[in-house]
Order: C-alpha cells, then structure tokens, then sequence
C-alpha cells in the first residue's frame, strides 16, 4: 500500500502540468497526453490514462499508443518531480505510516502573497507588451487589476515552490491569472503567453484539495450564476466562473452552463448531453453565432449587452435542452 502512496502522490503532485487531468477513481487517472499533445482537433480530447496494474501505476496513450513506467512519465513531464519520487521510491519504507490526503503545500509568511512582487495589468503603461495584448483583446478596464505580469516566469514560480522547474532556460514573461477561493486566498495561477510561447498555459497549483475553478471570489449566490470554460472569457460575463479544464459537472445544479460554440466537437457534444442529463441549464447558441468562445464574440464586435440577451433567449434544461440540441449539432455539419 505505500508503494501505491508514493506513486498516487508523485502523479498528482505533476498533475498541474497535465492538461485536463482528472481522476476517474481509485486507480485510474485521465489527462491530454504530454508525448504527442493528443488530438490537435479537439482540445476537449483526453486520451492518455494511468491505471494501476500489479501494484504500479502505468501510463498509456490510445492515440498514439505509447506506454511507459510512471517513473518514465514522471521523467517526460518534470525531471525535478521524477528525482523526487525515485528517492522515496526507493528509499527504505520500514515504520512508515503515510496519510494520502496530506501534500506539502507552499507556505507563505502572514501578510505576504507572491503576487506582491508583480505588477498589475491595471499599473502598467498602456504601450507595454501585455498590457498591448489584454486591451486588444478588449478584456473590460475595470478587470485589469484582476491580472497579473511577470518578467520571468519560471523564476517567479521557482521561488513559491523551490525547483518547480529544474532549469530557467529560456525563461519569459507571462500574464499571470489568479485562482482565489471564496475567502480570498490564491491556490492556483495561471500562467498565459502573449507572445508564441509554448505551451500557452501553465497552471500552477498550490492546494491540490481545490478544483481548479477561477473566480469563486466574485460570485454573488443570490444571483444567477453561469460557468464557462476559460478565465478570459468569463471575465465578459457577470457572476460568471471558469472551470480551465476541470468538469462542469462537479459544480452545484444552480449554476448554467456556458460551453464554446463548437458543434463539430463530438466529444464536447457528449459533455453536453452529460451536463443535459445531470439537470443543468445549458446554452445552445444560435445558428446566427458562428464565433467560437465569448471572447471572440467580444473581438467580433458584439456588445456585453447583446451577448447577455444571446444568454437569456438560448437557455434550455430538461428535454427541451435535449431537443435543441438534437438540432443544434445537426447545423452546419457535412
């Protein structure tokens, strides 16, 4: 049992870096796979699993097909990580009584947050590179001081959770997005390039115990409540999270769900018949809507306003949400 420990942790410890990780149960994990990049149509696809098989825990891609150790998929994703987990993997285990639910968790002094040392996208000069690109993006003014910028980002992070990355070549600034619960505290960042770096995101975990949902700090429970898919867009929106790669489905009924505008994804199609079933509102966009996410309504030239009323007028739950969508995903599919 504290094999299977020490491998359930160090997976979970990489799984920041894993898109779309999710645990299915016990012993079986799911995530984007971090050899080939999983499918490049759907970034919805997650096809790379780790299940448990004679007391070890193996990975395996059913795009690519690829298999490997835990140990080598640890040394693929994160050599600092790997090291780690060959040192207690291997170290002597007599007397040891480990609790699964227990992660270290970086630990900062009262008073002091690592984005003191950043600057607001808000505190920026309006001809700097990302503030350049959050206004061409026409995130709302009033949101800028909800964002981030680091000059070297793998350095900043490094000094919240020492030796995250194992080397700082070639190191870049990124706009750094904010996870906070609903007390205000951080347990989760994200790291946005603005130029071509890859990859674009990196999520950075500081609470393993949280769902990785940005925005629990701004919602009002007395209002409607909406959920979307990334944090830019749900910054367009009022009262409106973003789960960035967890499942809508883990949040409470009350909240309606926003999916992306793509009706060619058939794995999204089968989120959104889940999310039908589970009881949710959902919005099905209108056939007149051929923009693929909030944000790109935005940069189309639609207004907040209109985009609400597109909301409000495409809401369906139960079987008339199982109806439209029967039609929905019929539009424009060859």
């Amino acid at each position: 049992m504290y094999l299977m420990y020490i491998e359930q942790k160090y997976l979970l410890l990489a799984s920041s870096q894993l898109s779309q990780f999710k645990k299915k149960n016990d012993y079986l994990y799911n995530f984007r796979c971090p050899y080939c990049g999983d499918s490049q149509k759907s970034h919805h696809k997650a096809r790379g699993y780790v299940f448990k098989k004679d007391n070890t825990l193996i990975y395996k891609c059913h795009n690519c097909g690829i298999g490997a150790s835990l140990k080598n998929l640890l040394k693929h994703i994160d050599l600092k990580i790997h090291n780690d987990y060959i040192f207690e993997r291997y170290k002597k285990t007599d007397d040891v009584k480990p609790d699964i639910s227990k992660f270290t968790q970086p630990k900062f002094l009262k008073g002091d947050s690592p984005l003191k040392r950043l600057k607001k996208i808000s505190q920026l000069d309006w001809n700097h590179p990302v503030k350049k690109f959050v206004v061409n993006r026409k995130i709302p003014t009033n949101r800028h001081f909800e964002l981030f910028f680091v000059n070297k980002f793998c350095e900043w992070v490094n000094s919240i959770i020492p030796n995250k990355f194992p080397t700082l070549k070639g190191d870049h600034p990124r706009l750094v997005i904010p996870f906070f619960d609903e007390n205000n505290k951080m347990f989760a960042f994200q790291g946005r390039s603005f130029n071509s770096e890859n990859p674009k995101y990196i999520t950075i975990i500081l609470n393993p115990e949280m769902d990785k949902i940005f925005g629990l700090n701004r919602i009002d429970k007395n209002k409607p409540l909406f959920a979307v898919e990334g944090p830019i867009d749900s910054l367009f929106l009022d009262n409106c999270i973003a789960v960035a790669g967890a499942d809508f489905n883990k949040l409470p009924l009350d909240y309606t769900i926003i999916f992306d505008n793509e009706r060619r994804n058939k794995e999204l199609l089968k989120q959104i018949n889940k999310t039908i079933d589970r009881g949710y509102k959902v919005i099905l966009w209108p056939d007149n809507v051929k923009e693929k996410d909030i944000n790109d309504m935005i940069l189309s030239g639609k207004t907040k306003q209109e985009i609400k009323l597109i909301i409000e007028n495409n809401t369906y739950q139960g079987n008339m949400a199982k109806i439209r969508l029967t039609t929905w995903r019929k539009i424009n599919v060859k």
